[in-house]
């Protein structure tokens, strides 16, 4: 039995819009599903899965994978500015977050003259405890 197309746009566009309040950072299907729970418009995860796809496919939506976790999902910046920056991710809670820096940007162009290596500011991933984290291990006894 064929869906109605409205249908799958509503989602769709209710995904996208989502996405764009959150520009800021990487989300899994799994956190897109729980927003809408939390919203009182459950979309199932399947569902989720298949509007994201379509979404990448369409050039909105990047896919990302850190460190063999389930994929995250990232607006694409209508400039195209959004692919130039690193990642770090919080051994503590799993968060992703971007990271624009001059001077990690610096790091790469060195390693590009010295070295002669070209690094994918996009899939840098950098380890460490975020800043939340910090402050919740400072308040413990």
């Amino acid at each position: 039995m064929a869906r109605s197309p409205v249908y799958k746009t509503r989602q769709r566009q209710a995904i996208l819009d989502y996405l764009i309040l959150q520009q800021a950072g990487h989300l899994t299907a799994k956190e897109i599903a729980a927003h809408f729970a939390q919203s009182g418009s459950p979309v199932g995860l399947t569902t989720i899965y298949r509007r994201l796809e379509e979404l990448e496919r369409l050039g909105k939506v990047r896919r990302y994978y850190a460190d063999g976790d389930s994929a995250c999902f990232q607006l694409i910046d209508e400039s195209g500015g959004c692919c130039q920056h690193f990642h770090l991710k919080c051994e503590r809670c799993g968060k992703l977050l971007h990271m624009e820096c001059d001077y990690l940007e610096g790091v790469a162009h060195h390693i590009k003259a010295e070295h002669g290596f070209s690094v994918n500011p996009a899939k840098l991933l950098l380890y460490g405890v975020c800043a939340d984290c910090q402050a919740l291990q400072q308040e413990e006894p």
